[in-house]
């Protein structure tokens, strides 16, 4: 006999973590909230992961192990084989709040409009708990804004609505579009319904080299140029190619190499100020518009110095750079402490 469907899926994708594994698993399996099924994937670990699951004789624990396909296949591997409505994140190295799935879930079945809710986490360097915090927005607008740029949600505190999920097709595997495969699903995700963090630290994000989410290849930054460029263009009703949008996502993550041209900085406030109308009403604009504005003149002013003569000099390794690293310590020198 088919056993019910859960309310929650967690999916704990495993690569190599059997050092924390034990406690991960542990902070789901103590949740306030017990209405759920954890999944845990493990992706080709050669550390004898699966080791950390022989203790645990708890019904709603599955496990299963494939050859390594990297972190979203992973992820959407897990996720085809979730029953619950609701599909929570968990890395192998971090630790979730015993409420987590009780306080998500209830802001899930207040807010149906709602596909996806994280949390703000505390960090842990290795084993050692700090005082730095992921506190990220909390209001829609805000979290709207910041997705154009960049990534305001933790990816192992997030709870996500699974129709939602099924229905911009999961996390991509297009090597064009990720690492960063949370950055990209949340952006597709929040064009479909709305998105939140709850204030309150709900979980504890683990600092560590080697760590799943730290592995595989690193120059993702042209990556994240595209996404945010393709956030900006379709908030601001542009094709996704638009060159301002590109313009403003380069100079915003320090890469120009990605430029065709030269940036048109007045073109550029018109597309970001566009975007804007589409994520706020009213007053609700105006934090928004003065931040567009502030951003559009420190790249332009950035730009002009880049430009200029000097720039390449004190770029270019060689006695002129020399002379003014000098200079300067000695002017820092000469001011005293500020």
């Amino acid at each position: 006999m088919t056993s019910p469907s859960p309310r929650v899926s967690v999916v704990l994708p495993v690569y190599n973590g059997l050092p924390y594994l034990h406690a991960a698993i542990s902070s789901i399996l103590s949740q306030s909230f017990s209405d759920f099924e954890l999944i845990v994937i493990d992706d080709g670990s050669v550390d004898g992961s699966a080791s950390a699951l022989e203790e645990f004789d708890d019904q709603r624990l599955r496990f299963l192990r494939q050859d390594n396909q990297g972190l979203a296949r992973t992820l959407n591997h897990g996720i085809s084989l979730a029953r619950g409505i609701y599909v929570a994140r968990q890395d192998q190295d971090d630790l979730s709040h015993p409420d987590r799935l009780a306080l998500q879930v209830a802001h899930m079945e207040a807010h149906q409009e709602c596909v996806l809710v994280g949390s703000w986490a505390q960090i842990m360097e290795v084993d050692r708990l700090v005082d730095r915090f992921h506190r990220h927005p909390l209001d829609e607008s805000t979290l709207r804004y910041q997705l154009l740029f960049n990534n305001p949600f933790v990816h192992s505190s997030v709870l996500l609505r699974r129709s939602a999920f099924e229905q911009v097709g999961g996390y991509t595997t297009d090597p064009a579009r990720q690492p960063p495969e949370d950055y990209e699903l949340w952006s597709r995700l929040s064009r479909i319904g709305s998105v939140a963090n709850l204030g309150r630290v709900l979980l504890v994000y683990r600092e560590i080299p080697g760590s799943m989410s730290r592995n595989g290849p690193s120059p993702f930054r042209k990556r994240l140029i595209t996404l945010c460029a393709e956030n900006i263009a379709i908030a601001a009703g542009l094709p996704s190619d638009d060159p301002s949008a590109l313009a403003i996502a380069a100079l915003t993550h320090g890469d120009t190499t990605v430029m065709s041209q030269s940036p048109d900085f007045s073109r550029m406030q018109d597309v970001l100020l566009m975007a804007i109308q589409s994520l706020a009403a009213g007053d609700l604009q105006t934090p928004f518009r003065l931040d567009a504005i502030s951003r559009i003149h420190a790249m332009k002013a950035g730009w002009i110095i880049r430009e200029s003569p000097a720039y390449d000099l004190l770029h270019r390794p060689g006695p002129i750079r020399n002379v003014a690293k000098r200079l300067w310590q000695l002017v820092k020198r000469l001011r005293g402490p500020q």
